[in-house]
């Protein structure tokens, strides 16, 4: 039986994909969500210090550590 479900075309295909997906290297995310102000902290570092950020027109804030990104703040993310 396992046979016959690993020789199933889309699952071949699945297992191929994920095989791929293993040599990524590992990234890791913190999300920090304030209901009160309905603002979505998006960060890729455990404590990001950033020395200057940038406000987009949509409303997001690039927050960056010279010239690295660490860090994003998303304004009114319920509406997105």
């Amino acid at each position: 039986m396992a046979a016959q479900i690993l020789e199933h075309p889309s699952l071949g295909y699945l297992l191929k994909a994920v095989t791929n997906l293993i040599k990524l290297p590992t990234t890791k995310l913190w999300l920090d969500y304030d209901a009160e102000v309905d603002v979505l902290y998006i960060h890729f570092e455990d404590n990001p210090s950033s020395t200057h950020s940038e406000m987009r027109e949509d409303g997001i804030v690039l927050d960056y550590r010279d010239d690295e990104l660490v860090g994003l703040t998303v304004l009114e993310a319920s509406q997105r």
